[in-house]
């Protein structure tokens, strides 16, 4: 990688060279926004699942019957303290009238009372051909219809069901590009800004970096289209927010180096050179660990995690092309004069012999046991916090703010059987119908069961639940409505369901866990064994990284539970947490490392390390809390998934930038001293 960032160097700070990578770029980013290509928007729910799963073979096998061919959208009215009276009564008829052209071709709006007289649902079957930008834009119409109803005082209506959550949460992305990435970009040109104390040169790195998330994007969306993979929203910002981070990150490290040459180098050319020469190895070392380890999301059950894999690492490829090679383009066009008022100048002082960090890095390996029993005990008591996690929200938990549908299905819920807006569908041979209405209607946790549908040599049995649809108790039910008609001879009995999909998926995210998380530690172990040429250090740093993600877990479990009253964790946020925090967490490990075995190399480790935290410990932190607040960005979309990832990665990068990563780990090095390097030359004569 040495020689590589050296060619590099040496491409990108000539003077010509500069101005042709520049050029260059700007070429290829007109003629990839000259591209009008657009990438399917990935469905949600059980197609995202692989076509073994029981709940799409569920969907599968419903196609070749009659009710597929509609969508419920369910409307609840209800007055929650009284009975409804005969003008409420009529109002609805007239509802239900008005309402009536939404229903799909030779399809009829059905009103169903609750036994306490106290709610009507009326069930409008939409036509389930209706695509998804259009369903959401007939649910809202009917919503808008419903509002100008004129219903009695008191007399509520909320339209939920499957079309009401479907548009409620892609409602929830209306704008969320432009919101993500203007917010964003303003925190970041802030941090930039405070962090450089220079009026103009945040704004290089800014526009490198914005253009590469920009580029990136284009490129998702092209190999979306000609593949055929399909994007939906939520990857779309993730993908964002990480490329943002991760990119500004390597821009922070790259000029800091380049900063630090300026101080003994009066062209400012040859310094970028030796900047990008010394500095790229690590940068390349820190994208190809980002980027390996999203890829090992391809292997997730999940077809959104695999998603998120690919374009998240389509993004940080592009941005660390972009950095690579094109900031060093601009930095070498610009000059010293970039850097203004503080312009840094031949022989002016060296930072790693002054400043907070050089003091924090003399405090911590004069005293490293002291400091890093400490360090751990800290990590310890916060990983704590995951002891009682819950994982799994219900259809009535993904959003942050109350939504209508959400609304609906508590109303629902509080009238009916809890399950009746989501009931388990179970699909049979024709010939098995008694027996498989007779086996689900005595399973504990199921309300009722009748057959609802008949055709293609199949009957479905529709199962309502007694409980709310995705809570502990309705998976429950859904497992022993499976094991009861499974047992049923020559049925060959399935069960889906949206329940049954949850469920099917919340499993799902325990295998990806279970096999994904230790390929991703596998991953990272393996490039820092050839980045460092070292096997201590990198178990080392592998196990700090694990200690910091289960304290960071811990920490926002502790939150959700006490401060934001989340009701859990969703079921892809352990995993997407992990792989975040490991990933970005070894960037600052091999900041810190790879420049720690250079000084090494020349001082030994014990002043290798202090030289190391006192000359990155400013960059780090810089990188550190940018990376933090631009994951929080996530938080500005309701829905409690991505607030979730972001508050988990947010604290996990800040406690990873101000205590493991500047704290714990120099004292643990500091501790082992030359046997760190262990078997590499270095670790044999290395005079510490």
């Amino acid at each position: 990688m040495d020689g590589m960032s050296r060619w590099i160097g040496t491409l990108t700070t000539g003077r010509w060279g500069a101005r042709l990578v520049v050029l260059g770029f700007l070429v290829v980013v007109g003629a990839v926004f000259a591209l009008k290509v657009t990438a399917p928007i990935a469905d949600s729910g059980a197609s995202n699942l692989p076509s073994s799963v029981e709940s799409v073979r569920v969907t599968a096998l419903q196609k070749g019957l009659p009710s597929s061919q509609v969508n419920p959208a369910l409307v609840v009215v209800a007055r929650a303290d009284a009975v409804l009276t005969p003008a409420d009564r009529a109002a609805v008829a007239s509802l239900t009238t008005t309402l009536s052209p939404y229903a799909a071709s030779g399809q009829r709006v059905v009103t169903i009372p609750s036994q306490d007289g106290r709610a009507l649902l009326v069930s409008v079957p939409l036509s389930s051909s209706l695509a998804s930008d259009r369903l959401t834009a007939t649910v809202k119409e009917m919503r808008a219809v419903i509002a100008r109803a004129g219903l009695p005082q008191g007399l509520t209506a909320e339209l939920t069901g499957g079309p009401g959550i479907a548009a409620d949460i892609a409602s929830s992305f209306d704008g969320a590009n432009v919101k993500l990435l203007g917010t964003t970009a303003g925190i970041v040109a802030l941090l930039l800004l405070l962090t450089y104390r220079s009026p103009v040169l945040w704004i290089v790195p800014l526009a490198v970096v914005g253009i590469a998330d920009q580029l990136g994007a284009r490129v998702t969306e092209a190999i979306g289209a000609l593949a055929g993979l399909s994007i939906d929203p939520a990857s779309t910002g993730i993908a964002s927010v990480l490329v943002f981070g991760a990119g500004t990150n390597y821009a922070l490290l790259l000029i800091a180096r380049y900063r630090e040459t300026l101080r003994h180098e009066e062209d400012h050319r040859v310094a970028l050179r030796l900047a990008v020469g010394s500095a790229g190895g690590a940068v390349i070392g820190s994208a190809t660990t980002v980027t390996l380890s999203l890829l090992t999301l391809l292997l997730a059950t999940s077809g959104n995690l695999r998603t998120i894999g690919w374009t998240s690492a389509v993004g940080v490829v592009v941005v660390l092309v972009s950095v690579l090679l094109v900031l060093p383009a601009a930095l070498a066009l610009c000059g010293r004069r970039l850097f203004w008022p503080f312009v840094p100048r031949v022989g002016s002082e060296d930072p790693s012999h002054r400043g907070a960090w050089a003091t924090i890095a003399d405090r911590v390996t004069r005293r490293p046991a002291a400091v890093s029993g400490i360090a751990v005990v800290i990590l310890l008591v916060l990983a704590s916090g995951i002891v009682g996690v819950r994982v799994g929200l219900s259809q009535t938990e993904q959003f942050r703010v109350q939504s209508s549908s959400s609304t609906g299905l508590e109303t629902i819920a509080a009238h009916y059987p809890a399950g009746s807006s989501a009931p388990a569908r179970i699909i049979a041979a024709a010939g098995s119908e008694q027996a498989v209405v007779a086996a689900a209607a005595a399973t504990p946790g199921v309300a009722s069961a009748r057959a609802s549908d008949r055709g293609a040599g199949l009957v479905q049995v529709d199962a309502v639940l007694k409980d709310l649809p995705g809570s502990e108790a309705s998976y429950a039910t859904v497992r022993a409505l499976r094991d009861s008609v499974h047992a049923i001879s020559g049925a060959d009995a399935l069960v889906g369901g949206s329940v049954a999909d949850t469920l099917d998926a919340k499993d799902a995210a325990v295998r990806d866990q279970a096999v994904i998380a230790p390929i991703i530690l596998l991953v990272v172990l393996l490039i820092l064994v050839a980045l460092l040429r070292s096997v201590v250090a990198p178990v080392l740093l592998i196990l700090t990284v694990v200690l910091s993600c289960a304290a960071a877990l811990g920490a926002g479990h502790w939150s959700f539970t006490h401060v934001f009253d989340f009701p859990a964790l969703d079921t892809s946020v352990p995993l997407l947490a992990f792989l975040f925090l490991v990933a970005l967490g070894v960037d600052y490990n091999i900041f810190l490392t790879t420049r720690a075995r250079q000084e090494a190399a020349r001082a030994g480790t014990r002043r290798g390390i202090r030289t190391a935290v006192a000359v990155t410990g400013g960059v780090i932190t810089s990188a550190g809390v940018l990376l933090a607040a631009v994951f929080t960005v996530l938080g500005v979309l309701p829905l409690i998934t991505l607030t979730q990832i972001g508050i988990i990665v947010g604290f996990g990068v800040l406690l990873d930038t101000l205590l493991v990563r500047t704290v714990l780990v120099p004292a643990l090095v500091t501790l082992l001293g030359r046997r760190v390097w262990w078997p590499s030359e270095l670790g044999r004569s290395d005079g510490a």
